[in-house]
C-alpha cells in the first residue's frame, strides 16, 4: 500500500531533513518540493560523497524517483540552471523524471536588488536573493510565472509592468540603480529550455501519482519558525514552512498526506537575525558549532546554537500534527559531560533547563536503537514524553546509513 509521507523542519531549518528525504526515498515514488527557494539548503552525504541542493528535490539521488518543484516555490532560473548542470556532470539523469509547476513565480534581478537594498536598512537578516520581493509581488499578482514563457509578447507586456514598478522603488524610494527591461527578457529567454523540458500542470501531475497508488514524500525547506504566519516574526521567510503549505504549495489536500514527520536537532542552531532564548555564547556553544560543522549549506553563514528548547519544539509538533519525530546530530552532544534543556519559561521570557548527564562515549554511526549509551537514550526518551511525540528515527551522523530506524 502506498503511503504519502510530509517531511519539514521544527525549528529555524538547517535540521537535516535533505538526508532523511534522502534516507526514506528508497521506498518513495515521487519528491515534491513544495515552498520557499534557493535561499535554503539540502546537504546530504552518500558513500563519502556530499552534494547540496537548493531547489532540486532530494529524490533526485535516487534514478526511480520523480521529483517535482510545486508552484509554491519561488524560481531562480539561473540557479535552478546551473544546479542542473552540475547534478548532469557527476551522472544524474532528469529526463523524464524531473518536473517544474507551470505556475512557479520567477525571481527577477530588480526582486535582488530591491532585497539587497532593503535588508541593508532593514537588518531582517535575508540571504539577498530576492526571494521576500518575489514573494510580495506573488500577492500583489504582479508575477510573472514559468508558463509565460509559453508566449513571448505576453512575457514581455507582464515583464515590462513589473520591471518598471521596481524600477521607481528602486529609484525613488532606495536611490539604487534600475534595470532594463530589455537585458531582463533576453536573459529570462536563455532559460526557455527550462520551461520546454520540465514546465508541466504540477495539480494534475500529483491528481494522477495518487490516483495510480504512487507514494510521495513532501519536502519543506528551511523549518517551522522561519514560517510566514507561525514563525518569530518578522525574523522570519517569506512562506509557509509549516504543514499548511503542502495544500497551497502544490494543490493538494491534507487527507492524502498519511504520515508528516518533524525534525529536530538534538540542541537548536539558528542562522541570521531574530529572537535566540536558549543561544549559547560559552564554550559548550563553541562545541556545538565546531562538532556539529554549523555554516549554513547555501549561505555559508556561521549557525547561531543553543540548547534543546522543548517548549518551542511541542508548540511546532503540535502545529504540524508531526506523527514522528526524527532527532538528528545526537552525535554532536558525545562529548558533553552534562546537557542542558530547556522546559519552561519564566515570567521575563528566559529558559528555565534541566540538566541532563551526558554520555561521553561515541554515537556516531550507531544504526540500532539498543546500541546506544544509557544516557543517550534517556536524553531522547525524555524529549518524547515532554512533547508527546515518539522519536522514530535519530541520526546519528551525515551518512545515509548512520541513522536509527525504530
Amino acid at each position: 500500500m502506498s503511503e504519502n509521507i510530509l517531511i519539514l523542519g521544527l525549528q529555524w531549518g538547517d535540521e537535516g531533513k535533505g538526508k532523511i528525504v534522502d534516507f526514506l526515498s528508497e521506498k518513495i515514488n515521487a519528491v515534491c518540493r513544495f515552498q520557499g527557494g534557493h535561499n535554503a539548503g539540502h546537504t546530504i552525504k552518500v558513500n563519502g560523497k556530499q552534494t547540496v541542493l537548493h531547489l532540486v528535490p532530494s529524490g533526485i539521488l535516487h534514478e526511480n524517483i520523480n521529483c517535482l518543484i510545486g508552484n509554491g516555490v519561488v524560481l531562480a532560473l539561473d540557479a535552478l540552471d546551473k544546479e542542473i548542470n552540475d547534478l548532469k556532470a557527476v551522472g544524474i539523469n532528469f529526463d523524464n523524471r524531473f518536473f517544474i509547476s507551470s505556475n512557479c513565480p520567477l525571481i527577477l534581478p530588480t526582486h535582488i536588488s530591491i532585497d539587497k537594498a532593503r535588508d541593508k536598512d532593514e537588518s531582517i537578516g535575508t540571504t539577498g536573493r530576492g526571494i521576500g520581493p518575489a514573494y510580495e509581488d506573488k500577492v500583489g499578482r504582479r508575477s510573472v510565472k514559468l508558463d509565460d514563457l509559453a508566449d513571448e509578447q505576453k512575457l514581455r507586456e507582464k515583464l515590462n509592468t513589473q520591471v518598471n514598478y521596481h524600477n521607481k522603488l528602486l529609484k525613488n524610494i532606495y536611490k539604487r540603480d534600475t534595470h532594463d527591461v530589455e537585458k531582463i527578457f533576453d536573459a529570462i529567454l536563455n532559460y526557455k529550455h527550462l520551461f520546454d523540458n520540465y514546465c508541466v500542470d504540477s495539480q494534475s501531475l500529483v491528481n494522477n501519482w495518487i490516483t495510480d497508488s504512487k507514494s510521495i514524500l513532501f519536502e519543506g525547506a528551511q523549518g517551522s519558525l522561519l514560517d510566514i504566519d507561525h514563525g518569530t516574526y518578522p525574523y522570519v521567510t517569506s512562506s509557509n514552512t509549516t504543514a499548511g503549505g503542502v495544500s497551497t504549495g502544490l494543490g493538494i489536500g491534507p487527507k492524502y498526506i498519511d504520515k508528516i514527520i518533524g525534525i529536530s536537532k538534538a540542541y537548536t542552531t539558528r542562522v541570521g537575525e531574530g529572537p535566540f532564548l536558549t543561544e549559547l555564547f560559552d564554550q559548550d556553544g563553541e562545541h556545538l558549532a565546531r562538532k556539529g560543522n554549523e555554516f549554513g549549506a547555501t549561505t555559508g553563514r556561521p549557525r547561531r546554537c543553543g540548547w534543546l528548547d522543548l517548549v518551542s519544539l511541542k508548540k511546532t509538533v503540535f502545529m504540524n500534527s508531526v506523527t514522528d519525530l526524527c532527532i538528528t546530530k545526537l552525535d554532536v552532544l558525545d562529548e558533553l559531560k552534562e546537557i542542558k534543556i530547556c522546559v519552561q519559561y519564566n515570567n521575563l521570557g528566559e529558559p528555565i533547563y534541566q540538566t541532563m548527564k551526558g554520555w561521553q562515549s561515541i554515537t556516531e554511526g550507531i544504526s540500532n536503537y539498543e546500541m546506544l549509551p544509557q544516557n543517550a537514550k534517556k536524553y531522547i526518551e525524555f524529549i518524547e514524553k515532554f512533547i508527546e511525540c515518539k522519536a522514530t528515527t535519530i541520526s546519528t551522523g551525515p551518512s545515509r546509513d548512520q541513522t536509527i530506524h525504530r
